[in-house]
């Protein structure tokens, strides 16, 4: 019994506010309309955006045989197995970290870039500066703030700037707040998705000009490929540097050896003294010792420079980079669908919960007794 009077009594509350709902159908429809309106202003009046995008398999290897490479064992060491383990330090989930460090975007900066349908070239920083368009109502919603730092400029003194070279031991990291400002345009429209289990990388590009989002995309790719495959190398090419001085060092004292073999020999032929002859085996020995040194180290060279290919990173393109063709921003359907239904919800709620609250609000305040 308790039972249905209460899911009688939660219908009759439901059939209320369905009530309540119809009966202010007309307001609820105005609202409705006045959102669509705004909604198409702001769709309407938001800068096009187009988004670049590269799809890229990474190699991910820990494990690297170099049983195919037998003088390298010798070289680097005692190895107890074919295969050496290589901790990496620089993981992709790193990448966008990477990518948006302030020395990475400031490399940006001088990129030359030209816009669709215009062969002029400039640089990103000066696109960014120049060419950006922003919403009209950003000119009136920035007042505000633009008159009160004229305002604040004339009791200030003008500070001179003062013009420091970047990356001295003064001020390594200086930069004023217009490159600040830049880097931080840049990082805002740059993404990086990882796919740790497909082992692939999407990098995205968002800009007003979709051929200036391919061209940054491919800067920015080419140049996180440079970085990445440097620091993967470099311990590589440090060995290979040292050997191939090496190499090279052995190769004047063999061709030293052989000056004085062949000279001694020319000298003295048919010569028949012991001296000569034990002379002679002499420097023959050194000869064959230093090219017996040569040899090795060329072994040695060798065996460095394909340790450098074999540890450079592969990068398998799948999804090349291509100028989009339509824009990525706004998508104006799904603008004025959402502001029609804020405005949808939120004339349901003042109908059903903000109005009756406003009406007992009076209703209190006008209560004999109160004031």
């Amino acid at each position: 019994m308790y039972e249905k009077d209460f899911s009688d009594k939660q219908e009759t509350d439901w059939l209320k506010l369905a009530t309540k709902v119809w009966n202010s159908r007309i307001l609820i429809f105005k609202v409705c309309s006045i959102g669509a309106v705004v909604g198409i202003i702001i769709a309407l009046g938001t800068p096009k955006e187009y988004t670049a995008s590269i799809f890229v398999a990474h190699e991910d290897l820990h494990k690297r045989s170099y049983s195919d490479i037998s003088a390298w064992v010798g070289m680097t060491g005692d190895m107890n197995s074919s295969t050496a383990i290589e901790r990496e330090a620089l993981y992709p989930s790193l990448y966008y970290s990477i990518a948006t460090s302030t020395p990475f975007l400031l490399r940006l900066f001088n990129t030359e870039i030209h816009r669709q349908g215009d062969s002029t070239t400039m640089t990103l920083a000066q696109y960014l500066k120049e060419y950006q368009k922003a919403p009209w109502w950003n000119s009136i919603t920035s007042a505000p703030s633009r008159q009160l730092g004229w305002c604040l400029s004339l009791f200030k003194k003008k500070q001179k700037e003062e013009k420091i070279e970047r990356g001295t031991k003064s001020a390594p990291f200086w930069i004023t707040r217009e490159e600040a400002g830049i880097a931080g345009a840049i990082a805002s429209r740059l993404s990086i998705e990882i796919d740790q289990k497909k082992r692939a990388i999407t990098i995205n590009v968002t800009m007003q000009d979709p051929q200036v989002a391919a061209i940054v995309l491919d800067t920015i790719q080419s140049r996180l490929k440079t970085y990445m495959t440097e620091y993967r190398t470099s311990k590589a090419r440090r060995i290979l540097e040292y050997n191939e001085k090496l190499c090279r060092e052995a190769q004047a004292e063999y061709y030293a050896a052989q000056e004085k073999y062949t000279r001694y020999a020319d000298v003295n032929q048919g010569l028949v003294k012991l001296t000569s002859r034990a002379e002679l085996s002499r420097l023959r020995s050194e000869m064959d010792l230093a090219y017996s040194i040569y040899n090795q180290t060329e072994v040695q060279v060798h065996a460095a420079k394909a340790k450098v290919k074999k540890v450079a990173p592969v990068y398998t393109v799948i999804h090349p980079i291509m100028v989009p063709l339509s824009p990525s921003k706004p998508r104006k359907g799904l603008v004025i669908v959402m502001y029609i239904l804020l405005s949808g919800v939120g004339s349901i709620g003042w109908v059903l919960f903000a109005k009756d609250f406003r009406r007992n609000i009076k209703r209190i305040k006008t209560m004999p007794g109160k004031q």
